[in-house]
């Protein structure tokens, strides 16, 4: 038996996200309601200008009220291709086209309240373009060592969730899929 959904109330339709109320009745026959974000998904990016180096954003988040290291990333447009959203967003934030783009994970960053997924990619034979920021986007582009950015996160200059995942998956097989897609 899975959960059972009995009522979807509206509480808010936003430009990013809306937010429901659901009444469900779980599979251990309680009764519930919970307040949850309809996201659409994102996409981020591991930007490699080479087999070491990487692009990193300091971005400033009013949410949080300070700059802080990121990944670029962005959320789908309605009935976009996540790898196709990789690719503008990677441009827009970035002022780098991608020649060759694939994922190398997924990840649901706050499952007790929302149903985003945000798919990583890695980015390869980074070209200079044209960078398209948006109104509310004020960041600066850093091209960082790939060591010095895993450092960034265990001394906590890094603390974006995205950030880490995508860092720490790319880690893992580092030396084999920056290779090959270099190549």
């Amino acid at each position: 038996m899975s959960p059972k959904v009995n009522k979807i109330t509206s509480v808010y339709k936003g430009k990013v996200f809306d937010l429901v109320n659901e009444e469900i009745t779980l599979e251990n026959g309680k009764s519930t309601k919970m307040d949850i974000i309809r996201h659409p998904g994102a996409a981020a990016i591991i930007p490699f200008l080479d087999k070491d180096t990487l692009i990193l954003l300091k971005q400033y988040r009013h949410a949080i009220g300070e700059y802080i290291w990121e990944i670029p990333a962005g959320t789908l447009e309605q009935d976009e291709d996540p790898i196709e959203c990789a690719y503008r967003e990677l441009t827009e934030e970035t002022g780098y086209a991608a020649g060759k783009m694939e994922q190398i994970g997924a990840i649901t960053p706050v499952p007790g309240y929302s149903d985003e997924r945000i798919l990583i990619f890695a980015a390869y034979d980074l070209k200079q373009a044209e960078q398209n920021l948006d109104d509310n986007e004020v960041l600066e582009v850093y091209e960082v060592k790939f060591s010095d950015a895993i450092d960034m996160i265990y001394n906590g200059e890094i603390t974006d969730g995205k950030t880490i995942t995508g860092l720490l998956m790319s880690s893992r097989d580092k030396a084999c899929l920056v290779s090959t897609a270099l190549q």
